[in-house]
């Protein structure tokens, strides 16, 4: 390990950045250096400018992974190494707002009954039930869900936060059936090995399989079932500030969007189309 690269590692362990985000980071830094052949020390300004200009124009990535390596040079120069001039020279990319993809609850439950496997199906419905994120319900212990509260604690969830969700009972029904067959002592959803929670992969994977058994046309990923818990709840009347606290996001405009996507709050409005006094004849096809 170069002294540069340890020195990012513990300047990012100062600042407590998790594990995921020091992995993603020192990735992003060792590709900038692989490009040019150089160390990140020797390199500037142009050359920052230049790779993100390749990323773009030949990379072909997303607008997400841009967006992280431009986080990853910021911290190495702003810093790690103190360049003044890294916050104006190294620009974010304009993101594109995109709805998301959410399920009704029909779909949902169609969703569901594709999981055969107890494991994995305990894995979703927890997922879909807390509105929890891939590696907040990969992380589960045994020992945060609390049946007498009836609440789920999600531990160090994004932006180091502690959280409660809700607990439902058909949930602890399916979480109960689960513990009687398989036994978990620790982690609630361990791996291969008993001290190590379950792979976020494999469980993507089982869900992007169970969308395609299921027969929908939609993508089914582990955000979608986040997805539609928030717009479910928002359409069953929670308000948007309790909807914010459950989903553990730092901004209620993140929150908000939902609102973009819920048939309750669409369909409550009528088009002027039908305001019209007199009724429109249609037309020939």
């Amino acid at each position: 390990m170069t002294p540069l690269r340890q020195r990012m590692i513990e300047d990012m362990k100062i600042r407590n950045l998790c594990v995921g985000t020091q992995q993603r980071y020192v990735g992003a830094v060792a590709k900038f250096a692989q490009h040019f052949g150089k160390s990140p020390e020797l390199l500037g300004p142009e050359e920052i400018r230049a790779y993100q200009l390749y990323l773009i124009k030949e990379g072909r990535i997303s607008a997400s992974s841009l967006n992280i390596a431009v986080c990853a040079l910021r911290f190495l120069y702003q810093i790690t190494l103190g360049k003044e001039w890294a916050f104006k020279h190294i620009p974010f990319p304009r993101v594109e707002r995109r709805l998301p993809v959410v399920l009704s609850l029909e779909e949902v439950a169609q969703f569901l009954e594709a999981v055969t496997n107890l494991k994995y199906r305990a894995i979703l419905m927890t997922a879909y039930s807390a509105g929890l994120r891939l590696s907040e319900v990969c992380s589960l212990r045994v020992t945060d869900i609390d049946s007498k509260r009836m609440v789920i604690h999600i531990r160090q969830g994004k932006g180091r936060k502690d959280r409660y969700v809700m607990l439902s009972p058909r949930l602890l029904t399916i979480l109960r059936s689960y513990w009687k067959e398989l036994r978990p002592t620790n982690l609630l959803f361990a791996g291969n090995h008993p001290d190590c929670h379950i792979n976020a992969r494999s469980v993507s994977r089982v869900c992007r399989q169970a969308g395609y058994d299921s027969g929908l046309l939609k993508r089914v990923t582990v955000r979608t079932l986040r997805h539609s818990f928030a717009t479910h709840l928002l359409e069953s009347g929670t308000d948007v500030r309790t909807i914010q606290i459950l989903l553990g996001h730092r901004s209620l405009q993140t929150t908000a969007r939902y609102t973009h996507v819920s048939n309750k709050i669409i369909n409550s409005t009528s088009s002027p189309l039908d305001l019209l006094v007199s009724p429109v004849k249609p037309g020939r096809i």
